[in-house]
């Protein structure tokens, strides 16, 4: 088993501040960066198949909400899921094996990079169909809830999920019955090729919160103590019986939409102002020049995440391809 080491909330104050914090932290942030650029690399070489989302640039986002979650916690995920699942606890090598479409896989191979789920951790799976993890998360936070349970739901989503009516139903259904869901849009600024500025008329989609009774906020998402400290309160209060809170976290994908975005809707300069305000280097920065970690520790920390990597994919292009014969085992119910 290949995972990244459990995130880690400090007691008081940020994770930046607090070393174990930290270090965990910086490692689920490389471990997504690392885990997403050779996906990317193994996809050019025709290793694997179908298409990818890309979350490079976006790994603060789920790795500040995952580190304010309890293992207990779950979380629904989207077609760009890869960092979601590994910041949740993901065994990397399960992971990759299931983008080859090995039998080793989460899902045997046969879900894919937009269909990988693991409850063991939580993880009640990414999800193809924009906006369809939103009523799951509902779903799952009044299950737990019926039950008597403290854990709360996080819900992942982009911001063309919120013009989709799945969204406004569930934020409305969790606002009547106060479940204890937390929805985080991570607003990269476009649905697919559609730019956020011509497909809302709001300025901050955190503000639709409001129509709907409960506390909406916006923060930095290339910045991974506003993420945790954001979503850190939004738990507390779920957890009190409050009800949800809306986070928007404002980031960006260095990448396209997918493997077939040519990005020309995009202008160079855009991309690389962004690239400038990079969630990892910037948190490196921050924990050297506060001095939670020195230079030294930064290194091996993204030794190890490399290693991982190279672990991980080593041991899934070693396993059995996904076998044919099952194709429909799962999917029908047996007559008896």
């Amino acid at each position: 088993m290949t995972s990244i080491n459990p995130l880690l909330a400090p007691d008081t104050g940020l994770i930046s501040q607090h070393e174990p914090s930290a270090s965990a932290a910086l490692e689920s942030l490389l471990s997504i960066r690392y885990f997403e650029e050779a996906v990317d690399g193994l996809f050019a070489r025709g290793l694997m198949h179908g298409t990818m989302h890309l979350s490079i640039g976006q790994e603060a986002v789920a790795t500040g909400v995952c580190a304010a979650l309890r293992r207990t916690d779950f979380i629904t995920s989207t077609h760009r899921g890869h960092g979601h699942c590994i910041a949740k606890g993901a065994d990397l090598t399960r992971m990759m094996a299931e983008l080859l479409a090995k039998q080793t896989g989460y899902c045997r191979g046969r879900g894919g990079s937009m269909h990988i789920a693991d409850v063991e951790t939580g993880n009640l799976g990414a999800n193809g169909i924009v906006a369809g993890g939103i009523p799951i998360a509902a779903g799952a936070a009044l299950a737990q809830k019926m039950k008597g349970k403290d854990n709360v739901v996080v819900s992942f989503f982009g911001d063309g999920a919120t013009n989709e009516g799945a969204f406004h139903e569930a934020m409305n259904l969790a606002a009547i019955w106060d479940l204890p869901v937390i929805f985080v849009c991570e607003n990269n600024k476009y649905g697919m090729s559609g730019s956020t500025e011509f497909s809302m008329k709001i300025d901050q989609i955190s503000e639709r919160a409001g129509s709907y009774g409960f506390p909406g906020v916006t923060v930095d998402g290339n910045d991974v103590d506003a993420v945790f400290e954001a979503t850190k309160t939004a738990v507390e209060r779920a957890r009190a019986g409050k009800g949800p809170t809306l986070i928007e976290c404002m980031t960006y994908r260095h990448k396209g939409h997918s493997k077939s975005d040519k990005n020309l809707y995009r202008t160079k300069e855009e991309i690389e102002a962004w690239k400038a305000k990079d969630p990892i280097g910037r948190f490196e920065q921050k924990i050297l020049e506060q001095g939670t970690l020195i230079q030294e520790q930064i290194d091996a920390i993204a030794e190890k995440a490399r290693d991982s990597v190279r672990s991980a994919i080593t041991e899934a292009s070693e396993a059995p391809d996904s076998d044919p014969a099952e194709l429909l085992s799962s999917v029908y119910r047996e007559a008896k």
